[in-house]
């Protein structure tokens, strides 16, 4: 036995020494593999810094409120919004885009959207027009006044969809509800009322600057800043890409051609004063790539200032178009807001225009809503009202009061 056990281990020795050098060989080489992986993940788990966000991804041309930026070898994105309210001065606010697993950078203090955006709570409609016009409005579950929204997806699924109310008034209990992972604000004269509480509750939110640009294509490139939101920036891009053709189109048209501009007096009185636009605004370049020219020209600024009811009297009297006329749907009703207005000379030619063509039963006017995405049509209709000659199409948003 003893000699069968002698043998036995002579004969394997060699082997089994030889066995355990491989083992020991495929240990060490798992081992390194195992570091190297280690390290891999650990530098690409690592944070990233801010100031690595540098290189532009998109870069709008029309658009002055906002930045697209990504860093390189990263699938995030920085959206940066500035000066997202009336008045604002040099202030920016921030909502990365965390992709791809992503961390967010190092002492980032702004808002986290951790993937693309699926469930929206739109506090204007403008934030459903643009979404609506890339084919994505269904992400849309929340929204502030349901009943003065246009948009046709939105009253199908109204049943469905969350109205949180308005800003001062907001049911923060029906928001958390709706399980959004982005709540898309505006500002008017200084930073939503909102913000506060959608810290607490943990609820990202971006502010969507675009009725703040001047140009009537920067409004529409914000579709962009939409698409990138939930992760179809191409599809943003795709879309916004025929506007500036279309329009330019038109306004070179209305160049060529036209070589009398009729003057044109705009709004209807607000309390004692009337707010003239500045002839730097959205509406006043509208009109002058139409074709006309804006009667008020001492407002240069960037906001809308008020006149008295004297002056503004007197502006109309000189105009020969009056455009945006309020609530009104006919003569008889500018008549009673506007009595002393009735002898002017626009007002009895009836070369009174407005621009709620589309308004549904509750008041809301589409206007407002979808030609933040539709310069061009509003362009055009512009046109047909100025220099019909130059236009076969019938209006979409303004018509003639009768």
């Amino acid at each position: 036995m003893a000699g069968i056990g002698f043998e036995f281990f002579i004969g394997i020795t060699p082997n089994f020494g030889i066995q355990i050098c491989n083992d020991m060989k495929v240990l060490k080489n798992l081992s390194l593999m195992l570091l190297l992986m280690f390290a891999i993940a650990s530098c690409s788990s690592k944070s990233s810094k801010l100031v690595d966000f540098n290189r532009s991804v998109y870069t709008p041309q029309y658009a002055s409120g906002f930045s697209v930026k990504g860093a390189d070898g990263k699938e995030s994105i920085l959206l940066t919004v500035t000066n997202p309210w009336q008045g604002a001065d040099s202030i920016s606010t921030l909502l990365f885009i965390a992709r791809n697993g992503e961390p967010v950078p190092e002492g980032f203090e702004g808002q986290v959207l951790q993937g693309d955006a699926r469930r929206i709570v739109a506090m204007s409609s403008t934030h459903i027009a643009m979404l609506d016009a890339i084919k994505e409005a269904g992400r849309v579950v929340g929204v502030s006044g349901i009943g003065y929204i246009s948009n046709a997806d939105i009253q199908a699924r109204r049943d469905s969809i969350g109205d949180v109310g308005y800003e001062g008034n907001i049911n923060y209990e029906l928001l958390l509800s709706l399980n959004p992972d982005l709540v898309l604000l505006y500002g008017m004269n200084g930073a939503s009322s909102m913000e506060g509480k959608l810290k607490e509750l943990d609820i990202p939110f971006m502010y969507i600057g675009d009725y703040l640009e001047e140009s009537p294509l920067g409004k529409a490139e914000w579709v962009v800043v939409l698409s990138e939101i939930i992760g179809k920036r191409t599809l943003g891009e795709k879309f916004f890409s025929g506007i500036p053709a279309r329009y330019n189109a038109i306004k070179k048209k209305v160049a060529d051609n036209v070589h009398k501009a009729p003057s044109v007096m705009l709004n209807t009185p607000y309390g004692d004063s009337w707010f003239m636009p500045s002839t730097a605004s959205y509406v006043a370049k509208l009109v002058a790539d139409a074709g006309g020219d804006y009667i008020y020209r001492k407002n240069t600024g960037n906001a809308s200032v008020p006149v008295d009811l004297e002056e503004a009297y007197k502006l109309t009297s000189e105009a020969d178009m009056w455009l945006n006329v309020g609530m009104a749907n006919s003569l008889d009703e500018l008549k009673a807001l506007c009595p002393k207005f009735t002898d002017t000379r626009c007002f009895k030619n009836g070369h009174v225009y407005n621009n709620n063509a589309r308004t549904n039963t509750a008041g809301g006017n589409d206007y407002y809503e979808s030609a933040v995405v539709n310069p061009d049509l509003v362009l055009r209709d512009l046109v047909k009202i100025f220099h019909p000659d130059l236009v076969e199409e019938d209006f979409v948003y303004y018509k003639q009061l009768k």
